[in-house]
């Protein structure tokens, strides 16, 4: 189970809220859990686009490890910037949309 790290950014208290339940808030917005499985990230992540569908505002990013995606770093984002990560001669960079 790899580590996982959230981070918000001006978003209202009941993202923030959720998140504490489940890991422990680090710094202000950052949100860290160093064995959540793939499936309850897969269920938080839920629960935080469904939420994100009718209270737009700030952002929330989401990565683990995971070798699947380039240089072994998942990433999941709502809000803007939007970054997309992509693999460039296995250098990892961040793309903004």
């Amino acid at each position: 189970m790899p580590m996982t790290v959230v981070v918000t950014r001006d978003v209202p208290d009941r993202y923030r809220g959720f998140l504490s339940s489940i890991m422990p808030e680090v710094a202000p917005g950052v949100f860290v859990a160093p064995n959540l499985s793939r499936g309850v990230r897969e269920r938080v992540w839920a629960v935080l686009s469904d939420w994100w569908d009718g209270m737009p505002g700030g952002s929330i990013l989401l990565t683990w490890r995971d070798n699947a995606w380039p240089s072994g770093l998942g990433l999941l984002v709502l809000g803007l910037p939007r970054r997309e990560l992509a693999d460039l001669d296995g250098m990892l960079l961040v793309r903004r949309n």
